[in-house]
């Protein structure tokens, strides 16, 4: 595992360095946003342990470019910060853990283990697709700039049609993606849905049915379900 520790705190930043060294994880330090994105650029890392309040390049701003990139590399923000909308927004950003401090090694060591097995390639903390947006934090839903308001299961089904970016999805899928194992697996909900979410989300129609195969994002689709 290699691991870019960003903190303008020198003191701070070589005492993770040499804790991880004893774990055996290979680290380098930034100690500004600027020099973070320059070492981005030139290595590839697994896991960067990144302080939100950072001279140069933000912290934040730092986060949304690597998400943008796709880069590959986990996030693991650090901050001094404790309330909860800190951490709500570090996550809407694109950070995949969030660390307090004062914080222990050992918990340290542990997250970026845990954060270095997940898969790399994610779905973005916010998803777009066409004229959609969808912030599944805030559970928000706009269409060209104007919000909708969506019912749960409404909001459940276009966030799996829009992580599938186009892509067809069943109508199995959708069943075991936004409802419980309680379902029916012969019931209509997914049409019954799907045929009101299409109506919320207005014309041009943006869900198309592929019959016989499920649905997908298409704007200026049949709106027959």
């Amino acid at each position: 595992m290699r691991v870019l520790i960003v903190e303008d705190e020198l003191y701070l930043a070589e005492a993770v360095q040499a804790g991880l060294r004893l774990e055996a994880i290979a680290s380098d330090i930034a100690g500004d946003g600027d020099t973070a994105l320059e070492r981005l650029d030139v290595h590839s890392y697994d896991v960067v342990v990144l302080d939100r309040d950072i001279p140069g390049t933000h912290g934040d701003d730092v986060c949304r470019i690597i998400v943008e990139r796709r880069l590959g590399c986990r996030v693991l923000m650090l901050t001094a910060a404790s309330h909860l909308d800190e951490k709500v927004t570090g996550f809407e950003l694109g950070a995949d853990d969030y660390l307090t401090k004062p914080f222990d090694l050992k918990e340290l060591v542990v997250r970026l283990r845990s954060l270095a097995r997940r898969p790399k390639d994610s779905t973005p903390p916010i998803l777009e697709y066409g004229d959609l947006r969808l912030d599944p934090f805030r559970r928000e839903v706009f269409r060209s700039g104007r919000y909708i308001s969506l019912a749960r299961k409404q909001f459940a089904v276009l966030e799996v049609l829009m992580a599938a970016r186009g892509g067809v999805v069943s109508a199995e899928s959708l069943l075991e993606k936004a409802w419980d194992e309680n379902a029916d697996p012969f019931t209509n909900a997914v049409r019954i849905t799907i045929s009101t979410l299409r109506k919320r989300l207005g014309q041009p129609w943006a869900i198309h049915t592929v019959p016989g195969v499920g649905y997908r994002l298409d704007e200026g689709s049949n709106p027959s379900a």
